[in-house]
């Protein structure tokens, strides 16, 4: 794969606005099944506009970013944003921007681990998973999440095989032999996006945000739901 090179992906993030490109296949080599969903894990309330659902984290499968989210539940940083980003059948995204489309500041963006979380048995981008937003930088993630409504394939993070170089890697239908490993691991696309949580009720208010009238909506030119979907708060309840 010498004259190869890995482009950056389109992502489901506010400032970026563009439509996702390419797709994350390579399914043969992601072979771990979603969390049971654990007893104790934190779980987080979100009461919206639309109504109630709770999500369930997992700190034992993506530590930073569970930690980075909760810090956010608790600094009542979601309280008083909207879903500024809905597309029925894809996802509807949040957490980034107030009523009025001022974006709120965030802290430094958390460290993209979303393979970490996969190999350790995490759940992919299917139906009611909670994953993190972020621009083509797969470590620019910070306070914006997104809610899958359904199987998203192609988000899924890629395992990289062992070995340096790679003997074997297949992406997109074309085989790749003995490519270093560096490559493979620093290549934007492959690193997909980090799933860390999942709606455990409340999924028919998650249906019933992404199916609102969308269009344009203050600085964004489409999917902005026309009457706005506002968190009224977001709490941790265990």
């Amino acid at each position: 794969m010498a004259a190869e090179t890995f482009g950056a992906p389109c992502v489901p993030l506010d400032k970026v606005r563009r439509t996702l490109l390419g797709a994350l296949a390579a399914a043969s080599l992601i072979m771990m099944t979603g969390p049971v969903l654990a007893q104790n894990a934190p779980k987080v309330k979100f009461l919206t506009s639309e109504g109630a659902f709770v999500v369930e984290v997992y700190p034992d499968k993506a530590p930073r970013t569970v930690e980075n989210f909760l810090q956010y539940v608790k600094d009542k940083h979601y309280d008083g944003t909207i879903f500024h980003r809905v597309i029925n059948n894809f996802m509807v995204q949040g957490g980034g921007y107030d009523s009025a489309y001022a974006e709120k500041k965030t802290r430094a963006p958390v460290a993209h681990e979303g393979r970490e979380a996969l190999a350790k048995g995490g759940a992919k981008n299917v139906v009611g998973t909670l994953a993190m937003a972020r621009t083509n930088d797969p470590n620019s993630a910070s306070a914006q999440f997104f809610i899958n409504v359904k199987d998203n394939d192609f988000l899924n993070p890629t395992l990289i095989p062992p070995g340096d170089p790679v003997r074997k890697f297949e992406y997109q239908g074309r085989v790749y032999e003995n490519t270093p490993r560096a490559q493979l691991m620093n290549a934007a696309q492959l690193f997909g996006y980090t799933v860390f949580g999942k709606v455990v009720s409340g999924m028919d208010v998650v249906n019933k945000i992404q199916t609102v009238p969308t269009g344009a909506g203050g600085p964004f030119p489409s999917d902005v739901p026309k009457t706005p979907v506002v968190i009224k708060s977001a709490t941790l309840v265990n």
